[in-house]
């Protein structure tokens, strides 16, 4: 995940055109606690509703949230659920003109029935659709292709979410494809589970689910079960749509990527324990299509996509998944497998993404040969004056030249051990200078801690600090723990 999150620091946001069936959620929250007396069914006690965008809807909310301008294009119903399904397009920052009111339109409708038994997590216990599946008329699909030409501007990518409610006809899906292809604008298409994928030729990629393939390659649920038949199904639809990519999303197993001239690849999720699946295939392709606005490869794509829609599950409903959540949860993913010893350059890159995320950055340093109960203090005291707490500790040699040929005790490598150990380090940094101010030059702390043996005049780096507005903090000393006094008693006795 380091080259995602390498990335992630030039992310930039890009402008993507969101053409499909735009639908309106509603939840029905209530308790379940009870059977109806007239019939074997759990009875709902309403205790409250909300409703939410849904399918194309969800999808554009999930792209405003990982940065994209995003131009939504479709057609909703002259009736509440259209004006609420706007409203809520238009507070998220998404640019609603493209979509048309149309009186022979009706608005779709997914409502759920949520449970909770004994007030414990809210289960889905049935849904309502209201819905009508007709195609479009010549006449608004020639006004819904005007408002594409609008949008499809050089830098812009084309997203189709098609759940088959009668938008994204194969006329109407062939113009919107050679109106993209002639402006060297990718398409990214979310197929519907149809058995025709004939309308999608000529796509950039496409992303079915394991079920939508077999269903499009006319396969049967029982064979191609494993890797190499889904691959095989995968290439035919690749060869006979012609797509540069075919990505078939396999829930906890990843998703497999098929490239055009490229051996198949499968690509691994993170396994999570899974909450709620509902609105994760929206986030994959709006994380799918913005990182392909930012000029990642498919694989890298394909691997913050996954990593998305991973998080998605463990929430509840259709939830966007924003950019800095997923930078925040890989980062820390990142630096639990590499520990908390870093070089300045990985220090650096960390502290780009602690920064993104709007933490205080704290510094403090010391020899920390034998670690004792002032250490302790200190380190506690540190990390309550900010959020990421960063330790430069010095090098074996940096220790003799100022501690004497008999220093350290302990070695670099038990004494990063040790400290490594301590809960409040967030990041630890070995430096050979006799001082840290070259360290605290190139962090930038916004807080540097010394301990209140110092003045604060005398605190080395600490006219630099406060010099761009950062802060020097001293902190308490404890009586009588110091290094020197502990190998002093152990030299001389206890009662030294």
């Amino acid at each position: 995940m380091n080259d995602v999150l390498l990335a992630l620091e030039q992310w930039r946001s890009c402008r993507v055109a969101v053409v499909g069936d735009f639908m309106l959620d509603r939840y029905t929250y209530g308790n379940a606690d009870r059977l109806s007396p007239d019939a074997p069914v759990p009875v709902l006690a309403v205790v409250r509703e909300e409703s939410k965008p849904g399918g194309a809807s969800n999808a554009s909310l999930c792209m405003r949230a990982l940065g994209a301008q995003v131009t939504c294009i479709g057609a909703v119903g002259e009736d509440e659920a259209g004006s609420e399904l706007l409203e809520h397009l238009h507070q998220a920052g998404c640019d609603v003109k493209g979509i048309l009111r149309v009186p022979e339109v009706t608005t779709t409708i997914k409502q759920s029935l949520i449970g909770l038994a004994q007030h414990r997590h809210p289960q889905k216990m049935f849904r309502i659709d209201y819905e009508q599946q007709m195609a479009l008329s010549s006449r608004i699909q020639t006004k819904l292709l005007a408002q594409a030409r609008k949008a499809l501007k050089p830098g812009c990518i084309l997203c189709l979410e098609d759940y088959n409610k009668g938008v994204l006809s194969p006329s109407f899906c062939k113009a919107l494809i050679d109106l993209a292809r002639s402006r060297n604008i990718p398409i990214i298409i979310d197929p519907a589970a149809i058995r025709d994928y004939s309308k999608y030729t000529g796509a950039t990629a496409i992303t079915p689910n394991r079920t939508e393939t077999r269903l499009a390659a006319a396969d049967s649920e029982s064979s191609s079960s494993d890797v190499a038949g889904l691959s095989q199904l995968g290439r035919q639809l690749l060869r006979k749509l012609q797509v540069q990519a075919l990505i078939m999303t396999l829930d906890k197993e990843g998703a497999l990527l098929l490239e055009r001239g490229c051996k198949a690849a499968l690509i691994p999720t993170r396994a999570r324990q899974v909450y709620d699946v509902t609105g994760a295939g929206d986030v994959f392709v709006a994380a799918l299509t913005c990182a392909i606005g930012n000029d990642l490869s498919w694989r890298l794509a394909v691997q913050f996509a996954n990593y998305a829609a991973g998080l998605k599950v463990e929430r509840f409903g259709v939830t966007p998944i924003h950019l800095h959540e997923v930078r925040s949860a890989l980062h820390q993913e990142h630096s639990d497998h590499r520990g908390k010893l870093r070089t300045m350059e990985e220090l650096l890159h960390d502290l780009t993404l602690h920064r993104a995320a709007g933490k205080r950055i704290v510094f403090t340093n010391g020899c920390f040969d034998i670690l004792h109960a002032g250490h302790v203090s200190l380190l506690r005291f540190a990390k309550a004056q900010g959020d990421v707490l960063i330790v430069g500790m010095n090098s074996d040699a940096s220790i003799r030249r100022l501690k004497g040929d008999n220093r350290p005790i302990n070695q670099e490598q038990q004494r990063i051990a040790t400290l490594s150990e301590v809960q409040c380090v967030d990041h630890l940094l070995m430096f050979d200078a006799d001082t840290p101010l070259d360290l605290i030059k190139a962090i930038r702390p916004d807080v540097l801690v010394k301990g209140a043996d110092y003045k604060q005049a005398k605190v080395v780096g600490g006219a630099f600090v406060r010099a761009y507005g950062g802060r020097v903090a001293l902190a308490p000393l404890v009586r009588g723990q110091s290094t020197t006094s502990i190998v002093r008693k152990l030299k001389d006795g206890p009662s030294t």
